[in-house]
């Protein structure tokens, strides 16, 4: 780089801080969407698992086989 001029270290200085800075804000953003997908999986599993609750209980009463009884067991 000592072969550079002063215009172009400062160039590629620009561009070398720009570039860092975008990139640290995309893993910002990335790590922002993990979190909101995150969320939304636990909350979908807490559906899930009240929707088969409800499931089981009416299957009992019907005297049925539940279909989803190894599931309900994991």
């Amino acid at each position: 780089m000592s072969d550079l001029s002063e215009d172009r270290k400062r160039f590629y200085t620009d561009i070398v801080n720009k570039t860092k800075r975008d990139y640290e804000q995309i893993g910002e953003q990335i790590e922002a969407e993990l979190v909101k997908v995150k969320e939304r999986i636990a909350k979908l599993n807490e559906d899930k698992a009240a929707a088969l609750q409800v499931y089981s209980g009416a299957c009992r009463r019907l005297g049925v086989e539940n279909e989803f009884e190894t599931e309900e067991e994991e």
